[in-house]
């Protein structure tokens, strides 16, 4: 069984938040995701990492006066990587070219499903 403890120096806490956008034309502090996840010296997500901790990688979405989802950053077969809440596919959220993705502070990054995509800043980025 893995723990928190088996985690790897590449390993950061990286909070996205929705930015400015259509309906939110200042953004919104009090949604977007909390995430565990592995990342190379460039900010990008390691794959190799990834693949010996899968456990580990987690993913919190929240959003005001809604109960959070609480799940796992996957990989699909050809590299594209998504957020996966629950059995079946029918929850889960695509990063929008997520592996070329850099999540330093300031950087922005795409996460939806199907059609509706919404822009994340990464705000912040620090070592668990």
């Amino acid at each position: 069984m893995t723990t928190l403890n088996d985690l790897t120096p590449n390993f950061r806490n990286v909070r996205l938040l929705l930015a400015r956008g259509k309906g939110h034309p200042e953004g919104e502090r009090n949604a977007g995701y909390d995430l565990l996840v592995p990342l190379d010296e460039s900010g990008r997500l390691d794959p190799a990492e990834w693949k010996t901790h899968k456990q580990l990688c987690r993913v919190r979405k929240f959003a005001h006066d809604e109960t959070d989802h609480i799940g796992l950053l996957r990989r699909k077969p050809g590299g594209q990587w998504y957020f996966d809440y629950a059995e079946g596919d029918s929850d889960d959220e695509i990063g929008f070219r997520m592996g070329e993705e850099r999540f330093v502070t300031g950087e922005y990054v795409s996460i939806g499903s199907g059609a509706n995509m919404s822009t994340y800043q990464v705000a912040r980025v620090q070592k668990p």
